[in-house]
């Protein structure tokens, strides 16, 4: 009988992915100053960076997100938007691009290289998820009204999306310096973690 050995970089890693997606939900059902800081942007960044097949860089962190996500749907917002909110396609093609990116870009992790990469990041999810907004039927929060499919009106759902795209790049570098730091600290004492 065989028993199959973890690795400890990926149970470290898995470890690390879950705990900062446990952090969105107590933040979800905020509405408020810290509306959108959220480690989903830190989360993509981490896993395209550390995780080495291409299957877990992008598995691992959707998979992490779809969980949480679900949690949140059901147990805070007691199901109210269904089992998934509605244009969370959008987000999922924001968050994947955020993993291209750390693919692309954090081969040699730095301070400089993650914070390039976590503003390039959110402002790509920021342009890919706004759009979605905007398609789905995006509200003008002066009128309540939602808006018609014009030009005028797609830059108006980026403006109103802005403020929350600026606490979500300060989530994504927030949570990038904990889990960053954190593993890269962990890797310097502890040579099994470096990669194969």
């Amino acid at each position: 009988m065989s028993t199959q050995k973890i690795n400890p970089r990926f149970a470290i890693l898995a470890i690390i992915m879950i705990a900062v997606a446990a952090l969105r939900i107590p933040n979800a059902a905020q509405l408020g100053p810290l509306s959108n800081f959220t480690p989903i942007g830190a989360m993509g960044l981490f896993g395209g960076a550390y995780f080495s097949k291409h299957w877990k860089a992008f598995g691992f962190p959707l998979l992490t997100l779809l969980l949480s996500d679900l949690i949140i749907n059901i147990f805070v917002y007691d199901g109210q938007y269904g089992i998934m909110y509605g244009s969370w396609y959008w987000v999922y093609g924001g968050f994947v691009l955020i993993v291209l990116l750390a693919r692309l870009f954090l081969k040699k992790v730095s301070v400089q290289n993650v914070v390039l990469t976590g503003i390039a990041g959110t402002l790509v999810y920021w342009l890919v998820v706004d759009f979605g907004v905007f398609l789905f039927g995006c509200t003008d929060i002066t009128t309540g009204q939602t808006m018609d499919h014009s030009f005028a009106s797609l830059i108006k759902c980026y403006a109103q999306g802005a403020p929350y795209m600026k606490n979500f790049l300060i989530g994504t570098l927030v949570y990038s310096g904990i889990m960053f730091g954190a593993f890269e600290w962990m890797k310097a004492n502890k040579p099994s973690l470096q990669t194969a």
